[in-house]
């Protein structure tokens, strides 16, 4: 028999102190750099490297140019992700009440044999002491990793990928070592063990249009009580993760640029570098810059920004669009887009003026010095059938 805690994100307005460090948990709102209840403190200044062999640690990310509006000084995340992108506002964040789909999903778990405990977190702090329940025994090292062979399975209810980013990112605080305590037994290309599965139960129903959120374009089920199968009969489906030296992770991708009142994108500059290749230098203005994981910002409007984002490929897909002007054979000027494309392991945008918006993984935050992200091989999974 299996015990599960089906843990659902309560929104700020809930409780003083939302998950996040001051932050709302409906948003996945941001850490501290530094957490001294962690094993290990990955947040560093980057010193120009885009390895992460040579960073050691690291861990967030771009407003959309077709929708800015809204800005966050915080280089992490608010905690409020834009509605059209993220799926949910406060107030479907919102659960002083479980919603109906938990509840679902409760009952179902329950006649497969579960032992179920819902759990509200508001805070940081209440996240931890649920993902406490899956840790292994303290090893000779004295590290606490999880438990491989544990009868506790967790479910978490998402209104948006930003809830389940908020969960991920406690259990890389909870699990990574840092790098002075780096085991022999970790694998050379990974920061961190293998993170336990976790079952995923969105709350709200498929979206159209071009953004799809994590559950849809992995294909994961969306009926509380095929969730519930996936999660006391399926199998752990492994997923690349994507750390950042701002002390956070992506679970999708990120996206840089901003738009003006009217819709119309900006332009900026940053240099933008994946491993050994540079993709621009920073000195040619930019549209958007795409850093990904899987496929949530492949598209930006109708142009296809990243051809094969793959979560599983242990890389990360990187695009940026150039404005390029052009000269017809009469000499007359026109403006064509261009887009470059790289992939390897990690990646760094270094902004060359000002603050540049982003969306990460559908959180809004404003990048003002160099951010690296880099892929961490397998690292999270989810239940699947």
């Amino acid at each position: 028999m299996y015990d599960v805690v089906l843990l659902t994100l309560g929104s700020e307005r809930d409780a003083p102190g939302g998950c996040g460090s001051g932050g709302a948990c409906c948003g996945g709102a941001a850490e501290a750099a530094t957490d001294p209840t962690s094993q290990t403190d990955n947040a560093q200044t980057d010193t120009g490297s885009t390895s992460p062999a040579e960073t050691g640690q690291a861990d967030t990310g771009p407003t959309s140019p077709a929708e800015t509006g809204q800005s966050d000084t915080n280089q992490a995340d608010t905690g409020q992700a834009p509605p059209a992108q993220a799926g949910g506002d406060t107030d479907r964040c919102a659960t002083e009440r479980p919603r109906v789909p938990v509840l679902a999903c409760a009952d179902a778990l329950n006649a497969r044999g579960a032992r179920v405990e819902m759990v509200t977190a508001r805070s940081d702090a209440e996240i931890d002491a649920v993902l406490a329940r899956l840790d292994g025994p303290v090893r000779p090292d004295g590290l606490t990793w999880p438990d491989p062979d544990g009868k506790t399975r967790l479910v978490v209810a998402t209104a948006n990928d930003g809830q389940l980013r908020a969960v991920l990112r406690r259990l890389v605080r909870r699990y990574a070592p840092a790098p002075s305590k780096r085991p022999a037994d970790l694998p050379g290309n990974r920061t961190l063990p293998d993170l336990p599965p976790v079952g995923v139960l969105p709350l709200d129903p498929a979206r159209g249009g071009t953004h799809r959120d994590l559950a849809a374009q992995l294909g994961l089920p969306r009926d509380p009580a095929v969730v519930a199968a996936a999660v006391m009969d399926g199998t752990p489906r492994r997923l690349d993760l994507l750390r950042n030296d701002g002390g956070s992770v992506t679970l999708d991708g990120a996206l840089l640029g901003a738009a003006d009142d009217a819709g119309r994108p900006l332009h900026w500059r940053a240099r933008v570098e994946v491993d050994d290749t540079i993709l621009t230098d920073g000195d040619e203005p930019l549209l958007a810059c795409a850093v990904a994981n899987a496929g949530g910002y492949a598209t930006l409007d109708d142009v296809t920004l990243l051809t094969a984002p793959d979560p599983a490929d242990g890389q990360v897909e990187v695009a940026v669009a150039v404005p390029v002007v052009v000269r017809s054979a009469f000499g007359r000027k026109r403006v064509r887009l261009e887009v470059r494309r790289a992939r390897g392991r990690a990646v760094s945008v270094l902004p060359r003026e000002g603050k540049v918006p982003y969306l990460d993984d559908g959180v809004e935050g404003e990048l003002t010095r160099k951010r690296s992200w880099w892929v961490e091989p397998g690292a999270w999974a989810v239940w699947s059938i």
